[in-house]
């Protein structure tokens, strides 16, 4: 048995891990080597079935059954090898979640015996419970059947001696229940309108890939003072807590030396995500403290959507045989930066070119422009529902810190990029160019190259940045799924692609000249988008007044208003024209979002409820108390002085007791609010409340408890403070 074959087989154990880290040398060793993928294949598959799988993998045809079973034999074979007992339909169900039911490769006989069993049914499809998902009303309770289905695009993987089969997700009526069918769809949608193209410069282009390299932030806290906050156990953040007097204002904490015991942690998440395939690249210390990032090499971004959400179940296993616990909540922590997942996109052609780099030609570098200046239009026309999409309670908390905020769109290009468009949109012109004109645009647009390299800089206050070869959208939470934006994204630049291609057809209809078309177009998408493009400071207030009164862009209000651009007609239009989603599943989604933000909130406001009555009064009518009994011995003591000698006393005890009165009352109108809320039957309006009143008496609470926390004494207070949360030893 082989050293590799031997590590597989390990469960996630503080002994498994000891065994790998002494044993393994090199990551090429192992990188891959718990997947299935096509070089596996090659020798478990027979010739038939191996080409089958690639062809399905291009989107030409189906797998049929007979091919399936082959598949499924040769999956079981390896494995079995590798230490499987398990198989499992692996999915992303609408919670942000990933989900899998476990079924035994062991079958009986009955006459005795047993005997290990998969087969092309049940590897191609399984039915888990749909209604049991949020679904939006798309399921009945009683209406159960749902199809998971196996995505042949996404190889299989062996995760803790489990088969796990990546999959799409839908109910008895077709209609999506998880976020890989629509971004499965967007990314074909965006490959045919960029292979139309792509077919004015290179006929050699064939298929695109849309990849993705994703960069995840995450907090690490100690597990004992994590198990002592209900708040972190319950809602994954802090719902009361003072700022440490020392946090992150040094800022001495990013980049700085990793502490041996988070080190120990990500080298041992590091291997195992090497094992699965997953290319991580970079880890470093964040700018808070305890807050640390990981970043992952460019792929196809449906594999890489996969891959992330795997990263982050390996990551929740491991920290706790650290004795830590990883924290994705977007706002763990007030007064100190929140966390984020930038999603870095870009296109790539089956000839190796990146599409959102510019070339060494004015001819790959008018490509180039076509992407760059198309995308830069997605943003502006459809950059309302970017931002809708990552819309969440938890990362309205992180965005409204000044982290890429969520209620304006803009796109960030670079002052020296800015200017070259703002130059294409004077010279192009409707009439016909001379050839001096073409000369000299022509040679402003073959220096882009030298532009980038020498000029760009970046703007870490934009939702939308280009950064030399490819837009990073900063705005996603740590805790979303990297395929919720994509899809949007993917389908908005889809459509401004297809009308590209509509216009300068057209054009060249009417006999202008193919290069000058293609220039016509681009300069009329630079004058319709420019006002998205903003080089300044996102978090300004006179950013958002002038997006709003000079800019003409939209502004979101709040969470709930985010989430109801999903019934525009318009954003309806859009998902159905591209066939992404149907009305019926828009909807769905809208439902789907506004109860996980309903529930959140509420789940919130009955935590801090319940802390405050049963944790926090206690503790300081303790401590008020033993303030009363030192002001009474005061007075016995000394009675004719005792008011002086216990002034500060007597005023502690009246600020206590406002205290006191100001979260009693408001954690009552709190519940009293609640009790409103549910009985309206409609998710709108609940909603809007949740955000308007819910919120506001929770954060009341939460300033008379940090208030209080600075003035009861530390060894009465009934929670690890921040000082020892933030620190890991």
């Amino acid at each position: 048995m082989t050293l590799l074959r031997f590590a597989s087989k390990q469960s996630f154990s503080n002994e498994s891990s000891c065994k790998q880290s002494s044993s393994i040398e090199r990551i090429s060793d192992i990188f891959g080597s718990d997947v299935f993928n096509m070089e596996t294949m090659r020798h478990y598959l027979p010739k038939d079935a191996y080409d089958s799988v690639c062809t399905s993998i291009k989107g030409s045809r189906r797998i049929d059954r007979k091919i399936a079973n082959q598949v499924a034999s040769g999956m079981k074979a390896w494995a079995m090898e590798r230490g499987a007992t398990h198989y499992s339909h692996w999915f992303h169900p609408l919670n942000n979640t990933t989900a899998e039911k476990h079924d035994a490769f062991f079958e009986p006989i009955w006459s005795g015996g047993s005997f290990e069993t998969f087969r092309g049914d049940v590897l191609v499809q399984q039915e888990p419970d749909a209604s049991s998902f949020p679904n939006g009303g798309l399921r009945n309770t009683f209406e159960a059947r749902g199809y998971s289905a196996w995505d042949p695009t996404s190889p299989a993987f062996i995760l803790d001696q489990t088969l796990c089969i990546p999959s799409i997700f839908v109910a008895y009526t077709g209609a999506a229940l998880d976020f890989k069918t629509p971004l499965i769809k967007s990314l074909s949608a965006l490959e045919k309108a960029a292979v139309d193209i792509c077919q004015y410069f290179d006929k050699d282009i064939t298929n695109i890939d849309v990849t993705l390299g994703w960069e995840q932030e995450y907090f690490l806290v100690d597990q004992e003072l994590f198990e002592a906050r209900p708040d972190l156990i319950q809602t994954g953040r802090t719902l009361m807590g003072h700022s440490a007097a020392k946090s992150q204002q040094l800022e001495d904490h990013y980049f700085g030396a990793i502490p041996s015991r988070v080190s120990a942690f990500m080298k041992e998440f590091e291997n195992w995500a090497y094992r699965l395939g997953i290319p991580l690249k970079t880890r470093h210390n964040e700018a808070a403290p305890s807050q640390f990032e990981c970043a992952a090499m460019f792929e196809e971004a449906n594999i890489a959507v996969d891959h992330n959400s795997l990263l982050m179940t390996l990551m929740k296993k491991i920290a706790p045989l650290h004795k830590l616990v990883v924290l994705f909540h977007e706002k763990p922590y007030n007064d100190i930066n929140g966390s984020g997942k930038h999603c870095n996109w870009s296109l790539c052609t089956n000839t190796g070119v990146n599409l959102l780099a510019p070339g060494k030609t004015p001819k790959t570098n008018i490509q180039f422009l076509v992407f760059f200046v198309s995308t830069i239009k997605a943003a502006h026309d459809y950059g309302l529902y970017m931002m809708a999409s990552i819309a969440s309670h938890s990362n309205a908390l992180r965005l409204g810190s000044n982290e890429a905020p969520p209620s304006v769109m803009s796109v960030f290009t670079g002052t020296t990029l800015n200017e070259v468009l703002d130059s294409i949109e004077q010279r192009v012109s409707d009439k016909k160019m001379t050839p001096d004109e073409k000369s000299d645009l022509k040679l402003d647009i073959g220096k882009i190259p030298e532009i980038l390299l020498d000029n760009t800089d970046r703007n870490r206050t934009s939702p939308f940045a280009f950064t030399g070869n490819r837009f990073e959208f900063r705005a996603t939470g740590s805790s979303s799924n990297c395929a919720i934006p994509l899809i949007v994204i993917n389908t908005a630049v889809a459509e401004e692609l297809q009308q590209f291609k509509k216009e300068a057809d057209s054009l060249i209809n009417t006999g202008v000249k193919k290069d000058e078309a293609v220039l016509q177009v681009i300069r009329k998408y630079i004058h319709q988008s420019k006002n998205i493009r903003f080089e300044g400071n996102n978090y300004s207030e006179e950013w958002h007044d002038k997006a709003l009164k000079e800019r003409g862009l939209e502004v979101f209000k709040n969470v709930p208003a985010a989430i109801k651009s999903y019934l525009r007609p318009e954003f309806i239009e859009l998902f159905e024209r591209h066939n992404i989603m149907t009305e019926v599943e828009l909807k769905a989604r809208y439902e789907v979002k506004s109860e996980n933000y309903i529930k959140k909130i509420e789940i919130e406001s009955r935590v801090i409820g319940d802390l405050a009555a049963n944790h926090v009064i206690p503790t300081v009518i303790t401590y008020q108390n033993i303030l009363i009994k030192n002001v009474l011995g005061l007075k016995e003591i000394f009675p004719d002085t005792y008011h002086d000698m216990g002034a500060e006393e007597i005023k502690t005890i009246r600020i206590i007791s406002n205290h006191v009165k100001a979260i009693r009352e408001n954690s009552r109108k709190m519940a009293e609010m609640r009790e409103i809320l549910s009985s309206q039957n409609n998710i709108e309006n609940e909603a809007e409340g949740y955000s308007n009143n819910i919120i506001p008496y929770m954060n009341d609470i939460r300033e008379n408890i940090d208030a209080l926390e600075l003035i009861v004494d530390d060894k009465l207070w009934p929670l690890p403070k921040y000082r020892e949360l933030l620190t890991i030893h």
